[in-house]
């Protein structure tokens, strides 16, 4: 894994690229895109379904990707549901238990630093049932500081809270582990959602540990394909809430009359399922196993802390950095603007060097409006970027700076 960036064909047939976008998707390994190819060439049949050798090989691999990802997470296997993406799984979580348990009057707690993904869902649900949507709002680093007063937030109506390990926007690793500690003892019975999918690439993730109800990520973020996203649940959890969607292999039987559902997490998983994403995901997993995920985290954490030295060294009074002084919270993600210069301008003038970053409100308007800007500038590492990447992308900064000045 010494050269990292040959394990990657994108890198082979683009030149030069410098790929700085990995909270909005990674790269994908050749053994992933490998592992893809092999369902579709040699086992490519419905799971499930056929008394015959393909299919039969290709339910094994199915399930034997669940075992790895709940391994992964420290899971128990029929805790696992496969979705599209942690956007499914989070409003699987609103829709198949939120609008079963939140009434007129109850409480439904995030915070304005949410992905929307994690933010619509709940805000919709509170108007469909009349709830009470509360919103907790960040400091001008972008923390909660909600620790010491957690009951001015949290009540005897809060049903579920909601809430990102790490903020796409910021880049910040929340303390969700004290948290959801916090939350339990004003309320065992809050729900608590945590949505991991800017987490679970980067750092080790222990669902046991940290005491959550129920987590989401996706697997396009972690080496792995798009298209597949996992809702892990706690069983009773899962077992109390009703199919998001009806069909096939999600039954145990059905009449005229009426249908029995299949447990979790099959009843989840209506219809044909992506069983190449699915097996993609897991080589995916595999990939991480092989780097190490703390070598990894520890990895893009030298990185960011070299990249914001640099751009604060570099552009001076030119650039405003969003989110946290301190880097001791912060994963691999740094916001920010150059002075006088749009971020599309700049996002497009990098593509013109073949510098890859993201620039709008990254799916973060309440966030954004909160430290009234429109728009910012990411940049969010991976594995495979090194001190060359940042060392590029700062002295197309500079040019830019030039120009617009």
């Amino acid at each position: 894994m010494d050269d990292i960036k040959s394990q990657f064909p994108i890198f082979k047939k683009n030149k030069d690229l410098v790929y700085l976008d990995s909270a909005a998707t990674s790269l994908k390994p050749y053994s992933v895109i490998n592992k893809i190819s092999d369902y579709y060439e040699n086992y490519s049949a419905n799971i499930k379904r056929g008394i015959y050798s393909i299919s039969e090989r290709a339910t094994s691999e199915y399930e034997n990707s669940r075992r790895k990802i709940a391994q992964f997470i420290n899971a128990e296997s029929n805790e696992v549901v496969f979705t599209s993406g942690a956007t499914h799984s989070l409003n699987l979580i609103a829709y198949s238990l939120g609008r079963k348990i939140i009434n007129k009057g109850d409480e439904i707690v995030t915070t304005v630093a949410e992905h929307h993904s994690n933010f619509i869902p709940w805000q919709q649900l509170a108007f469909e049932n009349q709830s009470v949507f509360k919103v907790l709002d960040v400091d001008e680093e972008g923390y909660l500081r909600i620790e010491n007063n957690f009951e001015k937030y949290i009540g005897k109506k809060t049903k579920i809270v909601a809430i990102s390990y790490v903020s796409n926007a910021l880049g910040i690793i929340y303390p969700v582990k004290k948290i959801i500690q916090q939350i339990k003892k004003l309320n065992k019975n809050i729900i608590t959602v945590v949505d991991c999918a800017q987490a679970v690439p980067h750092m080790k993730v222990d669902v046991k540990d940290l005491g959550c109800d129920f987590i989401a990520f996706s697997g396009h973020k972690m080496f792995g394909p798009t298209g597949i996203g996992i809702l892990w649940g706690k069983y009773d959890l899962l077992q109390e809430m009703f199919p998001f969607m009806y069909g096939g292999e999600m039954i145990k039987e059905v009449t005229i009359q009426s249908s029995i559902f299949a447990d979790p997490p099959d009843k989840f998983e209506a219809g044909t399922p992506p069983i190449a994403q699915v097996v993609g995901l897991s080589e995916a997993i595999s990939f991480i196993d092989k780097i190490g995920i703390n070598k990894i985290f520890n990895h893009e954490k030298n990185l960011i802390n070299y990249t914001t030295d640099l751009i604060k060294k570099e552009l001076k009074k030119d650039v405003s950095i969003y989110g946290p002084l301190s880097l001791k919270d912060k994963a691999g993600i740094i916001t920010f603007n150059l002075k006088g210069v749009h971020p599309h301008d700049v996002a497009s003038l990098l593509n013109d060097s073949k510098i890859c970053i993201r620039a709008g409100n990254h799916c973060t308007m309440p966030l954004h409006q909160r430290f009234n800007i429109s728009s910012s500038c990411r940049v969010s590492l991976y594995f495979y970027n090194n001190k060359n990447d940042i060392d590029r992308l700062v002295t197309e900064l500079l040019k830019i700076r030039k120009i617009f000045k």
